[in-house]
């Protein structure tokens, strides 16, 4: 008996699922019509608003084709450049903002530097005066034109760095393709002197340390081979021969200056050749490797994926309001559930 009962039980509840799916149709069926009316007018309404922002002036148009440009840097992180940056950082001053942005004096890294820079208001300020960024119209009711300005450009400005590789990129997103690859451009020689300035790259340092020395010391051999000539022009000429010992003193002199300096110049060389083989060994700290070029692309909107989007929600939404008439008339066709309802009211 009792299992025969179970077996009843089962069989009602598969009958109750049933008879749930079946009602189920039976209102998408019901309200077919509203639903495919909503969805198409979903459809011509995605569409159309798709058009329209295509027609418009990109400075006007609400949903407009915007263009990123990047640009892309290798920065390493080696012991050497570590003790360096933290050096670098505390001599600067930077130590407490540096801090904040995750970058420590004693176990700091280039790449943490670069994000840092490129969010300081140092660098927002320099593309907000490069660009005129201020004089743009949506900034020209601004009662804090500094902090908008530099929020703007924060909006359509990114960075993200590779921690496997190194690699440093840096993005800018405008409706204009040239004005992005132009800020973008500009940014990559705003970090690459900053990083010069804070000297990072102890080689970059020394080598052009050594280039200085070596133009002076090539200058002054210059300077004292003419100086010998003058004096044996003069005595070829006889015009001193009245003043021989004080020439010979001279001469002597300068020729023991020539020699100085050309060893000078020869040690100079050396170390400058020494140099540019261990700079080839190892990496530069902050290298270019791709400059931004112009956006031929858009990067956003997708209006092709906005037109799904709609639809599909629409056809939710249209789903979810049959479902809901349907339960309203119910409510009505029930006299009971109506008396409740107006009793609830009264109360």
């Amino acid at each position: 008996m009792e299992s025969t009962e179970k077996i009843d039980g089962t069989a009602q509840e598969a009958k109750d699922d049933e008879i749930s799916l079946i009602d189920l149709f039976a209102v998408l069926l019901k309200y077919k019509k509203m639903i495919i009316a909503i969805v198409i007018a979903a459809m011509i309404f995605a569409v159309g608003i798709s058009v329209v922002s295509l027609m418009l002036p990109a400075e006007k148009s609400f949903l407009p084709n915007k263009y990123k440009a990047s640009a892309h840097m290798l920065i390493n992180d080696t012991d050497s450049s570590s003790s360096s940056l933290a050096s670098a950082i505390s001599s600067s001053g930077l130590g407490g903002l540096a801090g904040l942005a995750g970058i420590g004096t004693g176990g700091s890294s280039n790449s943490s530097l670069a994000i840092y820079l490129v969010s300081s208001n140092p660098f927002l300020d320099a593309i907000v005066k490069e660009f005129n960024i201020l004089e743009k119209p949506e900034l020209a009711k601004s009662k804090f034109p500094v902090s908008d300005s530099r929020d703007m450009v924060k909006k359509q400005f990114s960075a993200e760095t590779d921690d496997e590789s190194g690699v440093f990129t840096i993005s800018f997103t405008d409706i204009d393709p040239v004005f992005a690859q132009k800020v973008v451009d500009f940014s990559v020689d705003w970090i690459s002197d900053k990083f010069d300035a804070l000297g990072i790259d102890q080689n970059k340092i020394q080598k052009e340390n050594l280039e200085k020395n070596i133009d002076l010391s090539f200058k002054e051999i210059q300077k004292l081979q003419e100086e010998l000539d003058n004096i044996a022009t003069s005595v070829s000429r006889g015009q001193s021969a009245w003043n021989i010992p004080s020439i010979t003193l001279t001469t002597t002199k300068v020729q023991m200056e020539l020699s100085a300096q050309q060893e000078v110049y020869k040690q100079l060389k050396t170390q400058y050749e020494l140099l540019k083989v261990q700079m080839q060994s190892e990496s530069p700290v902050f290298q270019i490797l791709e400059r931004p070029e112009i956006a031929d692309k858009k990067a956003s909107p997708s209006r092709g994926k906005l037109c799904i989007i709609i639809t599909f929600a629409a056809g939710f939404i249209a789903i979810f309001v049959a479902f809901l008439r349907n339960a309203l008339e119910n409510i009505k066709n029930d006299p009971e559930a109506m008396s409740k309802l107006t009793g609830s009211r009264r109360k």
